[in-house]
């Protein structure tokens, strides 16, 4: 195989679309194409809002209830677009067609299926389409592709505990962890520890969101009250220089999401966003784009924001895919191949994707 010269790489920096790479933090809705939402909706005659029809991406604002209200409301609708098998069978696989585009060669996609079963005959058959649909899409594109269920935190704990014995029901056949999302400012991580209780002893990692809009302290409940093994977001870490040890000392990943961060206002400006303090002090990072539809950017595009505006190298770049696969729930094997062909990339070898 060519390798490239060091001048090559200065006039032509390595593609970032081409670093392999896992990516740890997209939800279902969220990861649909724009064009695909408009198709949906006529096809179903939902009206959408200007917002979601402009072809541009929403001006988002969550840092208060307003704000975030207005944020769930459009992703209300738009998955309100989702209502049949061929919706979701297409959904899935135009984002694995997606992920493989990006460099992104293992996906754990995050999705309640309460927000699909009434439209899809219940809850059960509603997590076995998607669970079959992340299959065929898998074998279909190459990119490996796991589920983590999520419980809502505006609902009620007994609903997570059901979620969650659902999750362990289908723990051998694709689904890998057990999430927490929605506002993080709204009731107590510790209302739902049953709930992860239930989903660590069946062999789920624990993966709630925390850190994102309410600061440490919810990464200090997700550890403490939840068991988590990563933390979704997981940014405001970066406020406590001791917890940012703990998180180093026992490798518990975040995944941070940039592009997500700076549209919401947890940070004005993309070079505000502590990944480097992160980074630096060893805390495990996984970048991810969160709602590729609503932000309007996906995987690639985080790790072109970390060159770009923050300064990361291309060595850099490489350990942070490396963290990505490392705090993953990819089989041994594919960790293995994966860091060898981040090892490649490094090193100016071309990887096939």
């Amino acid at each position: 195989m060519r390798q490239y010269s060091s001048m090559e790489r200065l006039l032509n920096p390595r593609d970032v679309r081409g670093l392999p790479k896992a990516h740890l933090h997209l939800h279902f809705t969220g990861s649909m194409r724009p064009a695909t939402l408009l198709e949906l909706a006529d096809k179903h005659g939902v009206r959408l809002p200007e917002a979601l029809s402009s072809g541009e991406p929403p001006k988002l604002r969550a840092t208060d209830e307003r704000g975030w209200f207005r944020f769930q409301r459009l992703y209300d609708t738009a998955r309100s677009v989702l209502r049949d098998e061929e919706d979701i069978r297409r959904l899935v696989l135009e984002t694995a067609e997606d992920e493989r585009l990006d460099g992104s060669r293992w996906l754990e996609i995050q999705v309640d299926p309460t927000s699909y079963a009434p439209r899809l005959g219940g809850l059960i058959p509603a997590l076995e389409l998607i669970l079959d649909a992340v299959e065929h899409a898998a074998a279909a594109t190459g990119v490996g592709i796991r589920v983590l269920v999520a419980a809502n935190r505006m609902k009620s704990p007994m609903d997570a505990r059901t979620l969650a014995r659902l999750a362990v029901r289908y723990a051998d056949h694709g689904v890998v962890g057990f999430g927490l999302s929605n506002d993080e400012r709204r009731g107590l991580a510790r209302d739902f520890d049953r709930a992860f209780e239930i989903a660590r002893k069946g062999g789920l990692l624990a993966a709630p969101h925390g850190g994102e809009l309410a600061g440490p302290e919810s990464v200090r409940d997700c550890l403490d009250d939840l068991g988590a093994g990563r933390i979704g977001h997981g940014v405001r870490a970066a406020e406590d220089r001791r917890l940012m040890e703990r998180l180093a000392d026992r490798q518990v990943t975040c995944e941070v999401c940039p592009s997500s961060n700076v549209s919401l206002g947890v940070y004005e400006r993309p070079q505000d966003v502590p990944l480097r303090k992160l980074f630096d002090a060893g805390v495990p990072l996984a970048l991810g784009a969160d709602d590729p539809l609503l932000f309007g950017t996906r995987l690639a595009a985080q790790y072109e924001l970390a060159r770009d505006v923050l300064g990361f190298s291309d060595t850099e770049l490489a350990e942070l895919a490396r963290q990505s696969v490392r705090g993953s729930c990819a089989p041994e094997a594919v960790r293995k191949e994966l860091l060898a062909e981040i090892d490649a990339w490094l090193v100016g070898v071309p990887v096939a994707v």
